[in-house]
């Protein structure tokens, strides 16, 4: 059972809903993204998604762009994001820590490579956004060898057979995309998310998170009283976006105090 199994099965024991902030590693600085993981689990952060810069992030909306090419700026790539990891285990060895990114880099670096590295960095689990089941065994085998979860993502038109695929090849969690559409769009529908959570549900014992949308607190609060898991991610980089100029101490306060009021409304 790795950190994330382990974090998830002491939350449905206590009926904790688990926090996952996103965050793009490298944006707006290198020196920014291990503090900022610190203050995400200090404002009450249950676990990290560390997004790994692309060039071309064909699921994320502008907001997340534009994130990826001020990090990609500062030269962050995925080596540099395992580096980061690993510094932020030094002080904190409980946090799971999910690296969100696309398939290509880590193609490029070699998929034993990268699950070695991975491994002694401090990963606990990959989502690789443009990676079907169909041609994911030979690194969803080495990943979990190395007791690092695969997450896959669940769309509204999941199929049964689908839903049934993913949970066969996946495990952590199940990642719901909570609408038609990219990352920070604005028509989150509640009454439709709860009907296909319903339907998961019939399907798979994995914990469901849901992301793409997650506003604010409330929105945060709606969520959590159907799915295990809320995710948020172009809030919180709105907020660095529209502090970028500002202290970088500044940004860290704009991003944890979103997500505290999250915290408080989960809690409630």
């Amino acid at each position: 059972m790795n950190r994330i199994e382990r974090r998830f099965s002491e939350f449905r024991k206590s009926g904790r809903k688990a926090l996952i902030p996103f965050i793009t590693a490298g944006d707006p600085s290198p020196d920014f993204t291990v503090t900022a993981m610190h203050g995400l689990v200090e404002a009450g952060a249950d676990l990290i998604e560390l997004g790994v810069p692309f060039s071309d992030p064909m699921a994320d909306g502008p907001v997340i762009q534009r994130a990826s090419e001020r990090a990609l700026a500062n030269k962050v790539n995925l080596r540099k994001v395992l580096t980061f990891v690993r510094e932020f285990r030094v002080e904190d060895p409980q946090t799971p820590v999910i690296l969100m990114g696309y398939l290509n880099p880590v193609e490029c670096m070699g998929y034993r490579n990268f699950v070695d590295s991975a491994r002694s960095a401090g990963v606990d689990g990959v989502l690789t956004v443009d990676m079907p089941p169909e041609e994911a065994s030979d690194l969803t085998g080495l990943l979990k060898e190395a007791e690092i979860a695969p997450i896959f993502l669940l769309a509204p038109n999941s199929s049964a057979e689908r839903i049934r695929k993913m949970s066969s090849v996946g495990s952590g969690f199940l990642y719901y995309v909570s609408l038609k559409g990219v990352t920070g769009a604005s028509h989150l529908d509640l009454p439709d998310v709860a009907r296909k959570i319903r339907e998961i549900r019939e399907h798979t014992d994995l914990p469901i998170g849901v992301g793409f949308g997650v506003k604010d607190a409330e929105t945060a609060a709606s969520i959590a009283r159907i799915a295990d898991a809320v995710v948020v991610g172009s809030a919180l980089i709105n907020r660095i976006e529209s502090a970028l100029g500002q202290p970088e101490e500044e940004i860290r306060r704009q991003i944890t105090g979103l997500l505290h009021s999250m915290r408080v409304a989960l809690d409630n």
